[in-house]
């Protein structure tokens, strides 16, 4: 990966971020189906969105993701997706953050969103003088060596889903029944153990101010597009537009 530009995207017209929290867990195939679903429906005239959400543990393992890396689940379910990347783990006490962007009308390239994901998420740990930094070729947030964030992206028609874990406050158990993003004994860490928040609402408030400012959008806070009803199909509503 090239050099990572850290300074905002500043020179664009104004445009929102419509923000959504889906409140409690919300299961991870619904909301993968959902993600779908609104990068398909959406046109050029679609507002971005950044969703927030908590995952009931599960593991999922990406398009280049080998088997061999998921070792012993147990009873959390192994998904196979269609994000980059290897096997990772979401649970309880993690931000899962799914930024839908139209990378062509921010005039951003895939690398260069991810390096702004990155440097938002250590802008953010910053604020809480937590010391992160990115890896050459291993996408994701490091504080002394081990991992605090991961990403994984997925492009279609020039726009993205899927995105960002960030460990703030979980059970890390899980992630020993994996090699995390391919890598065997790759340590895990979060903020919570290293002098941060437990509140994932504190941590979430600051990481969605960073991550708009990293893209040059402005917040716009809107409620969830769809419930997750036992047996639905989620339905998804792209009629606001930037």
């Amino acid at each position: 990966m090239s050099a990572c530009t850290e300074s905002p995207i500043s020179d664009l017209p104004s445009r929102l971020l419509t923000t959504r929290r889906f409140p409690g867990l919300s299961p991870y195939e619904p909301m993968w189906r959902a993600m779908q679903a609104f990068t398909d429906a959406r046109d050029g005239e679609t507002a971005d969105e950044l969703w927030l959400v908590e995952h009931p543990p599960v593991f999922t393992l990406g398009q280049a993701g080998k088997w061999e890396h998921v070792l012993m689940p147990g009873e959390i379910p192994v998904v196979p997706v269609d994000r980059g990347g290897q096997v990772t783990y979401h649970g309880p006490g993690q931000i899962v953050a799914y930024p839908l962007i139209d990378l062509r009308r921010l005039k951003l390239g895939i690398r260069e969103l991810v390096c702004r994901i990155e440097q938002a998420i250590i802008d953010t740990l910053g604020v809480w003088n937590v010391e992160a930094v990115r890896k050459q070729g291993a996408p994701g947030v490091y504080v002394a060596g081990a991992k605090i964030a991961a990403l994984g992206l997925r492009v279609r028609r020039g726009c993205t889903f899927h995105g960002l874990a960030f460990n703030v406050n979980m059970d890390l158990e899980p992630f020993h029944r994996i090699n995390p993003c391919g890598y065997q004994g790759l340590a895990v860490t979060q903020l919570a153990d290293l002098g941060g928040p437990s509140s994932l609402a504190d941590v979430e408030a600051e990481l969605v101010t960073q991550l708009a400012r990293q893209l040059g959008l402005t917040v716009q806070i809107a409620p969830p597009p769809m419930t997750f009803e036992a047996g639905a199909t989620p339905s998804v509503d792209v009629s606001v537009h930037a």
